[in-house]
């Protein structure tokens, strides 16, 4: 946002980071596909599924802009688009209580998966806040050690898509969990432009991320592993005779993924939070493209 004092809804609207939420959708989405290949879709666990992974991703991303302002991560000196907190568009108690309502509302569609899913779908939407919270949050944030990238494979990856897959087919395959990892991977890339970007008021700050830790060149070589690796889950699926040839519409998106390569290794800086949207836009082509590939 361009506006020094924004009205409440739309500060509420930028602490939310819209363009942020198809890393959400697309892994239930996959999921969902999964099931329907499966002869096992059910409508309303799916949008359940959809709305509280929704609700987890928008409590993290609510948690992340009071949690790193109050660590002093984000500060005047930010690069990356303005957050709420910083900017003092939202006050702390504010987006404090914003934070626990929208992790309620996630228990409250927790509650409707855990009567489908039993003791697993506790244990996916147990530690999905409490790592949401804690990937900038308590005593020892865990995206200041360094372990928001597997953090969010994990989550945007396996426990989305299988979790979405398991409330509706009531069991989960490995072709299902292949497939998950594929748009983990593309998650991951989203945090790693992010943190390229943010390397260097993230290390005044304390906060050892991956980026941090490598170096410039070690986050560029690992987002170019993310992507590749992605790209290549569904030509070794179908390889294998796990899946069938129209797995291969994602390579239809490859030349963009090129593009995203090729942007990352030659830009820095503010210029990144372009790439870091577009790598977005190529998780949900990517994945939308998948979900078209399973479904046929």
């Amino acid at each position: 946002m361009t506006q020094e004092n924004p009205s409440v809804l739309t500060a509420w609207a930028s602490a939310i980071r819209p363009k942020t939420l198809s890393a959400g959708v697309v892994p239930v989405a996959l999921g969902s596909a999964l099931a329907y290949q499966a002869g096992s879709f059910k409508l309303w666990p799916a949008l359940a599924a959809l709305i509280g992974a929704l609700l987890l991703q928008i409590g993290s991303n609510l948690a992340n802009d009071v949690f790193d302002y109050l660590n002093g991560a984000d500060d005047e000196n930010r690069v990356g688009p303005a957050r709420a907190t910083q900017k003092g568009w939202l006050s702390t108690r504010q987006m404090l209580v914003g934070t626990g309502l929208v992790f309620a509302a996630a228990l409250a569609v927790g509650a409707y998966l855990i009567a489908i899913g039993g003791w697993p779908i506790v244990i996916i939407g147990i530690s999905g806040i409490i790592c949401a919270v804690a990937y900038t949050g308590g005593p020892v944030p865990l995206g200041y050690r360094g372990l928001g990238d597997p953090l969010v494979f994990i989550f945007f990856g396996p426990v989305a898509v299988l979790g979405t897959y398991y409330v509706q087919a009531g069991t989960v395959t490995w072709l299902a969990a292949w497939a998950s990892a594929s748009v983990g991977l593309l998650a991951t890339a989203i945090l790693v432009v992010n943190n390229l970007r943010d390397r260097h008021t993230d290390e005044r700050a304390g906060k050892r991320t991956l980026a941090v830790r490598m170096g410039a060149r070690g986050a560029r070589r690992e987002y170019l592993a993310l992507v590749s690796l992605a790209y290549a889950i569904p030509p070794a699926l179908t390889a294998l005779g796990m899946a069938q040839i129209s797995w291969l519409l994602p390579l239809l998106s490859s030349p963009l993924a090129l593009r995203r390569i090729r942007a990352v290794n030659t830009q820095d800086g503010a210029a990144l939070n372009a790439e870091l949207a577009a790598t977005a836009q190529l998780c949900a082509l990517f994945g939308g493209l998948l979900c078209l590939g399973v479904l046929l």
